[in-house]
């Protein structure tokens, strides 16, 4: 695994590398937010963890100009603001997921292994023509891409991706938040289940229209997807 680390803490950076050498992950580190822009836009990487505070460039503008790019890989900001605010603004620009300073390693490593290994898994097993219909969508599972009524859905984030890919396998079955983030985000997450509701509200965003809400709302439940037309609630 190859990770890209955009941080300025030197000790916050030195310990990362020590964690990484223990699990044989490569890591790449950089501390000016524009330097690792660069390096983020210009190389593959399988995920990038990002300071929300940076020299350069900050973290947030970071990740909203890596998507507005359509670059395709798991995101984790690193954050010393544990507001629920700042914490949506961050994964409403694009963020998979977020670990609140200070933090354990143990922490960080168990958020990669999540965000990492459902994606990593589809590029490892995936195959040519693996396609996912619908009366709207086309979903192809081998290159990630979306087509709603024929046309491409862009700027998906992987776990944008991810969750509606789950969805569509799933018509009309309701999802707690819960089990969405043990089912999609694939560990038990112990921050603020408010992450999935920013996820709902930017594939809303994307691809649901006035007539075609797509994602429902199920008062004191959860969520269902339903591509039968209707008000949203």
């Amino acid at each position: 695994m190859k990770i890209l680390v955009i941080e300025d803490n030197e000790s916050v950076s030195a310990m990362i590398e020590l964690f990484f050498e223990k699990e044989g992950i490569r890591g790449e580190f950089v501390k000016d937010g524009l330097q690792g822009y660069e390096r983020a836009i210009s190389e593959n990487w399988d995920c990038l963890v990002i300071d929300w505070m940076l020299p350069g460039m900050d973290g947030v503008t970071i990740c909203r100009k890596l998507r507005q790019a359509e670059v395709a890989v798991p995101i984790i900001m690193l954050t010393a603001k544990d507001s629920e605010s700042d914490q949506v603004l961050g994964l409403e620009m694009g963020a998979d997921d977020y670990v609140t300073k200070p933090f354990s390693p143990l922490t960080l490593m168990a958020r990669i292994k999540a965000v990492t290994r459902r994606y990593g898994v589809a590029k490892e097993d995936r195959v040519d023509g693996d396609i996912l219909k619908t009366k709207h969508f086309l979903i192809n599972s081998s290159t990630r891409e979306v087509l709603l009524d024929g046309k491409p859905v862009p700027n998906l984030t992987p776990k944008e991706f991810d969750l509606l890919h789950f969805f569509i396998q799933h018509p009309k079955q309701v999802f707690s938040r819960e089990q969405l983030l043990d089912r999609v985000w694939g560990y038990d997450f112990y921050g603020d289940d408010r992450t999935v509701d920013v996820h709902i509200k930017r594939l809303r965003s994307k691809v649901s229209k006035a007539e075609q809400p797509f994602f429902h709302t199920v008062w004191g439940v959860g969520y269902r997807f339903d591509e039968t037309a209707g008000d949203a609630v």
